[in-house]
């Protein structure tokens, strides 16, 4: 058996006779061979034994080195193209800002499971608006505008001046602003991206009705869309009426699947995923007819293709007399702490007397978690008001189920504005209920107080027109301070000023209706110092209003995404 011979690679190479061997094998007189009929004389046989031999401890040598040549090879620094470099981050266009505002709450009737929903006009006081507040950059203010869901136009805010943003010292900030405009349906916020950097800019709906079986206040800031967002808060108990509105502003058709948690674990429900929504249009999803009779309902909205926006249209009606509507918007994805503020309680005597008649359970506060994963978490609950934190009665620990909701009751703390922090060691979605009203059998509201983020630098919070409104601020474990400027109505962004906020406490400033004779539509805030969290807490005087939204996150400017390059 004869080994291969090995090229500098040290792979195998043949003749195209047949396979490869080490010694060749000659037929010729140079080999030794003679012709046939030759007599063979010993002493050249004896000079063939010794040629093979020769030729064969040469071939050994020659393994011997081509082995050689591939063992040093191992040894020698690897070739730069195979080295494990990191991916560098490029440049991409800054695309439009877009912010989706709902419509009009509806009343719902006459829906079976499995139908699309049917509405009736809600009241004869009903009103919806939005308002809206865009901040310029580098003395350029964006071209921005409120637009319908199908992308016709409902109001312009500014003009894109195709003026390219000035070189040199930073210019005064200028804005744009909408002063609550009305609307019948769902409206979207776009603002053009101004030297490369996404434009700030924020809006938000307000809902109010005096009559019919939706009276109360529903606000909602105008949200990012979004290919996975978490809501907690729905119910879908006797009385209690949860609508998921899913809106497409994009030019892509999606594809949406729910994923639904109850108290009792994670709910398949049939009818859930696989959900189309086409470009420019929404669809309304009743959820009592995917999961009923759940008093606690936790939701992921997940879609292929565009992203979507997500809202949950709520409503209470105890018997005859009505219970609250709100628009419960996505908090923050599950996380090990999740922060709420603008969480206003009131007295714990009237509401211990209102909670113990019957289809009042959930008129109290109380905070829904959900845990989406397959562990159990134990859940540290703080309750941070004016003058400092407060314990519940109940304790401040508690384990939540994995894969199920557990709602926690805030009753018991004096009354105040609140910030609530959650913590566990397992990820966790949180929501807090703030409820309004006292009298049985009087209208009363409610409200969610989504999860909120960190605050950082130059957030535009946009604040709906008319009632009570109050900008709340929550800092957890150490001092902050924040900067807050009102704009306002004629596009100014007014002087700033400052709020310095100790560690673990709630503060609350009062929105004034104008500022130097010009409508306050929104503020520009940024926050310094040990984590910081804000919300704008809405209600109405004479009345058991509420709403609250938590701040959204500022623009991220110039958008970078890792490239990597290979074959």
């Amino acid at each position: 058996m004869h080994e291969p011979t090995r090229g500098p690679s040290g792979t195998g190479t043949g003749s195209s006779d047949g396979p490869g061997t080490g010694l060749e094998t000659r037929t010729d007189a140079a080999a030794g061979h003679r012709p046939p009929g030759s007599t063979a004389r010993p002493a050249a046989a004896g000079k063939r034994r010794t040629g093979a031999l020769a030729g064969a401890a040469g071939a050994v040598l020659v393994l011997a080195c081509a082995g050689g040549v591939v063992a040093a090879g191992s040894l020698m620094p690897v070739a730069a193209s195979s080295r494990s470099l990191e991916a560098p981050a490029a440049a991409v266009p800054a695309g439009t800002s877009t912010g989706v505002c709902p419509g009009p709450a509806r009343l719902l009737e006459g829906t079976e499971a499995g139908t699309d929903p049917q509405f009736k006009p809600e009241s004869d006081t009903a009103a919806t608006s939005v308002t809206a507040a865009v901040l310029g950059t580098a003395g350029v203010l964006p071209g921005s505008r409120l637009s319908r869901l199908d992308g016709s136009s409902a109001a312009e805010i500014a003009k894109d001046s195709g003026a390219p943003a000035p070189e040199g010292p930073r210019q005064e900030l200028l804005a744009g602003a909408l002063a609550g405009r009305t609307v019948d349906q769902v409206t979207v916020l776009s603002a053009d991206a101004v030297a490369n950097q996404k434009a700030s800019a924020a809006a938000a709906m307000k809902f109010t009705a005096t009559d019919g079986d939706l009276q109360g206040t529903a606000a909602a800031n105008c949200q990012q869309p979004s290919n996975d967002q978490w809501i907690a808060g729905a119910s879908t108990t006797v009385g209690r009426t949860s609508v998921l509105v899913l809106s497409n502003a994009s030019s892509s058709p999606a594809t949406v699947n729910l994923e639904l948690y109850g108290a009792k674990g994670q709910i398949q429900a049939p009818g859930s995923r696989g959900l189309l929504v086409a470009p420019g249009t929404t669809r309304s999803v009743v959820l009592a007819g995917l999961a009923p009779g759940e008093e606690q309902l936790g939701l992921r909205v997940r879609s292929s293709g565009g992203p979507v926006a997500a809202v949950i249209q709520q409503s209470v009606l105890r018997g005859l007399t009505p219970g609250g509507v709100d628009f419960i918007t996505p908090g923050a994805a599950p996380a090990t702490r999740q922060v709420m503020t603008g969480v206003d309680i009131q007295d714990a005597a009237g509401i211990a007397a209102l909670t113990a008649k019957s289809g009042y359970k959930d008129a109290a506060p109380a905070l829904q978690i959900t845990v989406p994963g397959p562990s159990d978490a134990v859940v540290e609950i703080k309750l941070y008001g004016r003058d400092g934190q407060k314990a519940l009665p109940a304790g401040g620990v508690v384990t939540a189920k994995a894969g199920s909701v557990t709602e926690v009751s805030l009753a018991g703390v004096p009354a105040g504005h609140y910030t609530v922090a959650a913590s566990s060691d397992v990820s966790f979605v949180a929501a807090t209920r703030v409820s309004r009203g006292l009298q049985a059998n009087q209208p009363s509201d409610v409200a969610w107080a989504a999860s909120g983020i960190r605050l950082g630098s130059q957030h535009v919070v946009a604040v709906p027109q008319g009632g009570g409104r109050e900008l709340v601020f929550g800092a957890l474990d150490g001092r902050a301070t924040i900067t807050y400027s009102a704009i306002t109505a004629d596009g100014k962004v007014r002087t700033p000023a400052t709020a310095d906020i100790a560690g673990g406490t709630t503060a609350s400033i009062a929105v004034p209706e104008k500022a130097d004779g010009a409508d306050v539509v929104g503020y520009v805030v940024s926050a310094a110092g040990d984590p910081a969290y804000g919300a704008v807490l809405v209600g109405q005087e004479g009345r058991s209003d509420v709403a609250t939204m938590a701040f959204q996150p500022p623009a991220a400017g110039q958008e970078t995404v890792p490239v990597a390059l290979g074959f």
